[in-house]
């Protein structure tokens, strides 16, 4: 029997933790990038030019080889506003989705479209693995190696290559936003010093740096499942959530009780306050994508473990040899500079960004200076609320939007 789509949807959602001159620019994010007019395609052709804003699609080239799709919205249809110098903002979507995340709604209440209208210039990134982002410097998205990877990789490749890129092509400083796992992918890269003398500042919409107190039952089960299975799921170098054995997996995880496959929406995000039936239908055509099974079993060991560290190889001499130690390395977040900007926004209804577990974070930020740390707790915005909410603009974007401009 066929499984109801509301599970592949419950998947993406689940693991939303853990988004006219066209043309594409084909570099690295260290080097020179060259130009060539081509057809609108992509997120620019499907969701962007169709409403009326003009849009860029660029390819960018990590150092590790993977070629990443990046769109381009330069201005608001109202052209003029935020003048010539206008500031760059980067939006990072989560695991299992790509950057149509920040287009679903309408332009007046999808974030891409509302910060270009108020003077930004909007760039969206899509990660690795993402159907836009199957590109690779000498591996096809079929080899097992493509797949080689988990969220340490995005940490220290790609969220570096594509900030280096905007840098590069706009000349200023990039304002961040980040969801889930993006929020994840941020912090973990910043600890390291990774490209924070190339942001303004960042937004971190349901960071979910900790997990332990994840209150979903099928996202607690799921977690445990990838550890207890590293050796035999690291053998699927693909997690595909259409393929018949991530399919296998699903309903194995929908007979435990307790769990309800027809309402995952609300078992897994949490009891999501403001969305509309037609936000559902457009996801439901988009996602959930694939990712790499090594990432689903870094984020499950991020729950289990309660800690944030590089990926666990489950053998001490394994670990040896990619770190010099027995266990893998713990990213420590009060290294990220005291002076760097954030805006952290999260809810009181998400089972995913558990309350406790943002709390944790703020703790690990306790010595940020006062003024570059903004908090907004929204006590009735589950996870999905902040990139798909009707409310958002009034409730979230708008106040990050002022964050956003008091930037020097």
């Amino acid at each position: 029997m066929a499984l109801p789509r509301w599970v592949f949807m419950g998947l993406g959602l689940l693991l939303l933790l853990l988004n006219i001159v066209p043309e594409r620019a084909y570099g690295s994010s260290r080097g020179a990038v060259s130009a060539v007019q081509i057809p609108p395609v992509g997120l620019c052709a499907s969701s962007v030019i169709v409403h009326g804003y003009k849009c860029q699609e660029f390819e960018v080239k990590t150092e590790d080889g993977y070629v990443l799709s990046m769109q381009r919205i330069p201005e608001g249809r109202v052209g003029g506003i935020g003048g010539k110098d206008k500031k760059p903002v980067l939006l990072q979507h989560g695991v299992l989705v790509d950057g149509m995340t920040w287009l679903l709604n309408s332009p007046e209440q999808s974030l891409a479209f509302i910060l270009a209208d108020n003077g930004f210039d909007v760039w969206i990134a899509n990660g690795r693995g993402t159907r836009y982002s199957l590109g690779h410097a000498t591996l096809q998205s079929t080899d097992a190696k493509y797949w080689n990877w988990s969220w340490d990789e995005l940490a220290l490749y790609d969220l570096p290559a594509t900030i280096d890129f905007v840098y590069g092509q706009t000349g200023q400083k990039v304002d961040y936003v980040g969801h889930s796992m993006g929020t994840l992918v941020a912090l973990a890269s910043f600890s390291q010093g990774n490209m924070v003398d190339k942001l303004r500042s960042a937004a971190l919409l349901s960071p979910v740096a900790y997990l332990s107190h994840m209150t979903t039952v099928i996202g607690v089960l799921a977690a445990q499942a990838f550890v207890g299975e590293i050796t035999t799921l690291i053998g699927v170098a693909e997690f595909n959530p259409h393929g018949p054995l991530v399919a296998n997996f699903l309903k194995t995880l929908c007979l435990a009780p307790g769990v309800d496959c027809y309402n995952l929406l609300t078992a897994l995000t949490g009891r999501n306050c403001c969305l509309n039936e037609s936000i559902v239908e457009t996801l439901l055509k988009n996602e959930p994508q694939s990712t790499a099974t090594k990432n689903m079993v870094h984020l499950a060991q991020t729950v289990r473990d309660g800690i944030l560290s590089k990926f666990d190889y489950a053998n001490p001499n394994i670990n040896l040899e990619h770190y010099g130690q027995a266990k893998p390395p713990v990213y420590n977040l009060s290294n990220i500079p005291n002076n760097l900007p954030l805006f952290v926004s999260y809810g009181g209804q998400d089972s995913l960004a558990d309350v406790r577990d943002v709390e944790t974070l703020l703790d690990s930020l306790k010595f940020h200076d006062g003024d570059k740390l903004q908090v907004q707790f929204v006590k009735d915005y589950a996870h999905a609320d902040f990139i798909m909410g009707v409310t958002a603009k009034d409730i979230v974007y708008n106040t990050m939007l002022a964050f956003f401009k008091r930037q020097l």
